[in-house]
């Protein structure tokens, strides 16, 4: 059965602990990382959390669910929506914070899910509506209110900007091997995305300032 992108809601016994739904989403992710998404049973994830299989169970009804779960639940937490009144300014908090993120605890599990996708429909069907959708749709929103501000150029390729953005940083993160830290988020931003969207300084033919 497809899945639908929301969680069941109906509760049994005694009320849900979100305190457990944090160890167990931790638990998830920690043994994706280890053994990927294919070899994670819930036995597996129920071990590590020292929780019984029945406790998850009540919460997700497959591991399916409990990851697109974990991984919309961790984007939500953990990629801010900055407006800091700049394009520069919300770019630079943004890819910085959405580096860190890749580039920590989740990061292994990050890889060995997107290295899944390809073989599991499903699965992808879930990632791109759960995870994918959501640093679309911020960094959408970030040029959106820069555009309202006057400071895109006219031709300035929004959906191309958006491709390459999550492309440089999981590029980085999955081939390289190199870090994802402030000098390559200033170098992506100094060197390809703000020459791309900036408009033009009168007279000059050169990109507007980039606020710091």
């Amino acid at each position: 059965m497809p899945y639908s992108g929301e969680t069941r809601t109906a509760q049994r016994g005694r009320p849900r602990d979100a305190s457990r739904d944090a160890a167990l989403r931790r638990a998830a992710l920690d043994v994706m990382a280890e053994v990927g998404y294919r070899a994670l049973t819930m036995d597996a994830v129920a071990a590590r959390a020292r929780a019984g299989k029945a406790t998850i169970y009540r919460r997700w009804e497959s591991k399916l669910e409990l990851v697109i779960d974990t991984c919309a639940h961790l984007v939500s937490q953990n990629l801010p929506e900055p407006n800091t009144g700049s394009l520069a300014g919300d770019l630079r908090e943004f890819l910085s914070a959405f580096a860190a993120f890749l580039s920590g605890p989740t990061g292994k599990a990050a890889q060995a899910l997107v290295g899944e996708l390809p073989h599991e429909p499903e699965l992808a069907v879930a990632f791109r509506r759960t995870f994918l959708s959501s640093q679309r749709d911020v960094l959408r929103r970030i040029l959106d209110r820069a555009d309202r501000r006057g400071e895109l150029r006219p031709d300035a390729p929004r959906s191309m900007l958006v491709e390459l953005t999550g492309a440089a940083l999981t590029h980085r993160l999955m081939l390289t091997g190199e870090p994802l830290d402030d000098v390559f988020v200033n170098r992506l931003m100094s060197q390809v995305l703000l020459p791309l969207l900036n408009r033009e300084r009168p007279g000059t033919g050169q990109p507007g300032p980039a606020t710091r």
